[in-house]
């Protein structure tokens, strides 16, 4: 659990980072998606959620309980939210 906590510190400010440490270290990720395509796709679209998920998935009772989901829900708000604020600074952004 200790790693988990580490890992989730580092993912609040490099989400990818995260998820590249929790694969290399770990087999949280093999555990917890069923192929490479879905792990690999929540790296590039839903970094955050993706990392939520693997984090919170429980092995022994094969899947996300309870409070989990929340953090999973938290994740996906980050991700919009870092999306849409990646679009409001370009809109904001002065022509010239």
């Amino acid at each position: 659990m200790g790693c988990g906590c580490i890992l989730a510190l580092i993912g609040m400010a490099a989400p990818r980072f995260a998820i590249f440490l929790l694969w290399l270290f770990t087999d949280r990720m093999a555990v917890a998606f069923n192929g490479f395509i879905e792990a690999f796709l929540g790296f590039l679209v839903l970094p955050f959620t993706t990392l939520f998920f693997a984090l919170v998935y429980s092995v022994p009772d094969h899947g996300v309980n309870g409070f989990g989901w929340l953090l999973v829900g938290f994740g996906l708000l980050l991700d919009i939210s870092s999306y849409t604020s990646g679009a409001k600074a370009r809109r904001d952004q002065p022509n010239g």
